[in-house]
């Protein structure tokens, strides 16, 4: 998807959201906690108004929320889901105002979904689709491929709800791994995983390095304890870049020449790997 510049979701520190590992969600009924969390480790803060606020709060939350991006404040926001009784009003209040990165939609299962939201808001601000039931995941490949849709992420605890699948990460991998496919079919940034409740660092740097290792590239999460555990797992390693900076300087010096099948898929990998270590400000061993 292109959007115009001036609607590009880039973040004061740089890290463009097509790449963003660590997503904050932040309840819109704690507008006493925005300052911090866009103060914190998040590479996006998303201040939630969908499953984190009561329906009879939904307009006080709706309201502390656009208060907040009028002024000094800049997120991302989860709104409800296109047959909720609140979209309409979500992005009517959202629309044009200054600190809105983008939404992320709720409860996604088509197409329409995502391009109704994105022309209800005016055309240029990126819709992330949240992709948490069985159609939604069989219709993964035309929600990517939808005008407006800007990133795919998993809504997993909904999913299991809805199907009856454990969190087992054997019984996960098929719609994670449905949501890359969509996302390369669709030209999009790798899918953004969903968030790890356990408070345990080794469980959440675990299962943070099995969504990396299907593809994903960013993740969910509920706590700013969590960002650095997060950043850390899914951003390339020092040895990755040191490996990256000599294929890269070998591939220069000798002229850029290609000696046999594997140079192209390792130049492929090794040019990924130092465009996200300039990202993210991570030097070799």
């Amino acid at each position: 998807m292109t959007l115009p510049s001036n609607a590009r979701p880039v973040p004061a520190d740089g890290i463009p959201a097509e790449i963003s590992r660590s997503w904050l969600l932040v309840s819109g009924r704690r507008p006493e906690e925005f300052d911090a969390a866009a103060a914190s480790r998040a590479d996006q803060v998303v201040l939630d108004i969908e499953d984190a606020v009561d329906p009879k709060h939904k307009g006080t939350a709706r309201d502390d929320v656009s208060a907040w991006l009028e002024g000094s404040g800049s997120a991302w926001v989860r709104i409800n889901d296109r047959t909720s009784d609140f979209w309409s009003d979500d992005v009517d209040q959202l629309k044009g105002l200054p600190g809105l990165r983008g939404v992320m939609l709720a409860k996604t299962e088509s197409a329409a979904d995502v391009t109704e939201t994105f022309d209800r808001l005016g055309g240029s601000t990126p819709v992330l689709a949240l992709i948490e039931s069985a159609l939604g995941i069989e219709e993964a490949v035309s929600i990517a491929r939808a005008r407006g849709a800007f990133r795919l992420a998993f809504g997993s605890g909904d999913y299991r709800r809805d199907t009856g699948t454990s969190a087992d990460d054997m019984a996960m991998a098929y719609p994670r791994s449905r949501l890359v496919v969509a996302s390369r079919i669709g030209d999009l940034p790798g899918p953004i995983d969903g968030p790890t409740v356990s408070g345990s660092h080794p469980i959440l740097r675990e299962q943070a390095e099995v969504a990396v290792a299907l593809g994903l590239t960013g993740k969910l999460c509920l706590e700013r304890e969590q960002l650095p555990v997060i950043n850390e797992a899914i951003s390339p390693t020092q040895s990755d870049v040191t490996w990256a900076r000599d294929f890269l300087a070998d591939f220069e010096a000798r002229g850029r020449v290609i000696r046999d099948g594997s140079d192209l898929p390792r130049l492929g990998r090794a040019q990924k790997i130092e465009k996200l270590a300039k990202a993210f400000g991570i030097q070799p061993i």
